[in-house]
């Protein structure tokens, strides 16, 4: 039996990103995103709006539409191609400024054309380009004025401190869930057992939750489930790249485990967008795996599966938390009870948004 210390909700001290409920002006925001925010580099965490408006998990920033959008990427790779046809005397300084990109965007951008840090580029910002990086520059440049998210293009995400590889097979991971993953490290340190602890993460996707929880916490044995092969071998290699112990398996939710496997602690950050849900078909979304954004029903689909699956699947004691849409969290909780859950609580981000909800057996 999983006996348990009090617990605590646990602290998050992360910008807060987290979807939002209707705007005075009569907007909607994304059900499951983030404000219009880019990727941040590892050692810089400020979160800036992007020259395109594009909101990581959907829709245009507030003021924009986008045709206006579509105006703006026109310009702007209009600029980008003039830079790329006179490529004589092109600085760092002269290409970042005529991208048609946000500061911070266009230095990562060329950070990476030239795999160079910040601290160069600031040093050789006068410097005369190669045209190989100028090359490399603007393709990228071109990709993110089209609205493909940062992550893609770089080809990596920070999420709990860690650089996770990411590609179009994934889901990006974001800073929103850091607050499940918290709440799991929280969980395992909670559990008093004679046993190694157990955790199981439903969906992986790129590994970020389970690969950041077996970091934290090196005693648990962590095991995690993805139904895409693709998926699940971007998570792989992001597990050996950060040195993480993980245990991953191919299937659908709890099909590949042992009928007689059970665990302390189950999350999963699992699709929650309704099929008909707009926000599917702007932003960043749109470049997104629509396998590991919508259930291709209700939103409601692959969060009942898991909660009524979590009751054979969990030790006495057993944890169960997952992520879910802003408007979910009453439907989720209402799930638990209906389960037999005891103790079923929602926590909410910085943004004041009820992000996750769980209970306990």
């Amino acid at each position: 039996m999983a006996d348990r210390k009090a617990l605590s909700q646990p602290m998050n001290d992360r910008s807060p990103i987290g979807g939002m409920p209707p705007s005075n002006d009569g907007g909607s925001s994304p059900p499951i995103g983030e404000t219009a925010t880019v990727e941040t580099s590892m050692v810089e965490t400020s979160m800036v709006e992007t020259s395109m408006g594009a909101a990581a998990k959907g829709g245009t920033a507030k003021g924009e539409t986008a045709k206006s959008a579509t105006a703006k990427s026109s310009t702007a790779n209009s600029d980008i191609a003039n830079i790329d046809a006179a490529k004589a005397d092109i600085t760092p300084r002269s290409l970042q400024a005529a991208s048609g990109l946000s500061r911070l965007e266009a230095r990562m951008l060329l950070e990476a054309a030239l795999d160079k840090p910040r601290s160069w580029l600031l040093a050789h910002d006068t410097d005369l380009l190669p045209d190989a990086a100028v090359q490399a520059f603007t393709a990228a440049a071109a990709r993110r004025l089209a609205g493909e998210p940062m992550a893609y293009i770089l080809g990596w995400r920070e999420f709990m401190g860690h650089r996770f590889r990411v590609t179009p097979d994934v889901l990006i991971p974001r800073p929103d869930t850091e607050l499940l993953v918290e709440t799991a490290i929280a969980e395992v340190a909670a559990t008093l057992s004679s046993d190694r602890v157990s955790v199981l993460d439903l969906g992986t996707g790129s590994g970020a939750i389970a690969v950041s929880v077996a970091l934290a916490c090196p005693h648990a044995q962590v095991v995690a489930v993805d139904e895409s092969a693709a998926a699940l071998a971007v998570a792989r290699d992001n597990g050996a790249a950060l040195g993480a112990t993980v245990e991953w398996l191919a299937g659908s939710w709890f099909e590949p485990l042992a009928a007689d496997r059970r665990f302390d602690v189950i999350v999963s950050n699992p699709p929650y967008i309704a099929a008909d849900d707009p926000h599917l078909e702007a932003g960043d979304l749109r470049f997104e795996p629509a396998g590991a954004l919508t259930d291709h029903a209700c939103g409601m689909a692959d969060l009942t599966q898991i909660v009524a699956g979590a009751v054979r699947r969990l030790n006495p004691g057993g944890a169960l938390w997952v992520e879910h849409g802003w408007t979910q969290a009453e439907a989720v909780r209402a799930l638990f009870i209906q389960n037999g859950f005891s103790r079923v609580e929602s926590r909410r981000d910085l943004a004041g948004i009820e992000r996750i909800s769980g209970g306990y057996l």
